[in-house]
């Protein structure tokens, strides 16, 4: 259900997706692509609410994103003005917490192209999150440094002909991780390009985007198992 939060200076309009179940679960941020909020994101949050979680999905951007060109301009500033990404995304994750079935204590954070690199920033500003898992991602930060403030385990699932990461940047992003005494793990695929979780990844017109169905499987399942271990864990 859409749900109207505020955030400093106005108000966003996001998607609550809850289980069946009226008991406490763990919720799950689930952070959208460049090109918006949408119908993708809002039914990854519903698989979620399926699984028993509570799954929430802000609107990182407040406003439709209307071609490609604006997207990019608008990822791209984003990215430039971490402290604000930040933020926009610690505003969601609060929204997420004090929804009345939602345990506090079990907080993780997904999310699809720039809403990966989302999660991963937003990991970096020492959020309370058990797991992190960016869905074909990009990797480049302002702030590699930030990463040891990271608590979650997390999960990146690429392909390996993402024409958006390169070769050196999946190598630089796990030495980052591994120097910043992460829990990472790399999901890479042979063969798949960008966007591969979205059906409709083609009809954007964006030369690279492809839906592949059998990766779109594994990462989900990788992403499931990787949350039960996160919120059964009580460890580090």
């Amino acid at each position: 259900m859409d749900i109207e939060y505020e955030i400093p200076g106005g108000q966003r309009m996001g998607y609550l997706a809850r289980p069946t179940s009226a008991e406490i679960a763990p919720g799950i941020l689930v952070l959208h692509g460049g090109g918006g909020i949408g119908p993708h994101a809002k039914h990854r949050a519903d698989m979620l609410a399926a699984m028993g979680y509570v799954a929430f999905v802000p609107d990182l951007f407040g406003h439709p994103v209307r071609g490609v060109e604006a997207a990019e301009a608008l990822v791209a500033e984003l990215i430039e003005n971490w402290a604000d990404l930040r933020a926009r995304c610690t505003v969601a994750l609060d929204v997420l917490r004090r929804q009345s079935q939602v345990d506090p204590e079990r907080l993780a954070a997904i999310g699809f192209c720039f809403g990966g690199q989302a999660a991963l920033e937003l990991g970096r500003s020492g959020a309370d999150l058990r797991a992190i898992i960016g869905f074909h991602p990009q990797l480049r930060t302002c702030r590699p440094e930030d990463s040891i403030h990271i608590k979650a385990k997390v999960l990146v699932c690429l392909g390996d002909r993402d024409r958006f990461v390169s070769r050196d940047e999946r190598e630089a992003f796990l030495e980052n991780m591994t120097t910043c005494r992460v829990d990472c793990q790399l999901l890479l695929f042979s063969g798949v390009g960008h966007s591969f979780t979205d059906r409709l990844a083609e009809k954007s017109g964006v030369p690279g985007l492809k839906y592949d169905a059998r990766a779109d499987r594994r990462a989900w399942t990788a992403m499931a198992q990787l949350l039960s271990e996160a919120f059964e864990s009580e460890d580090e």
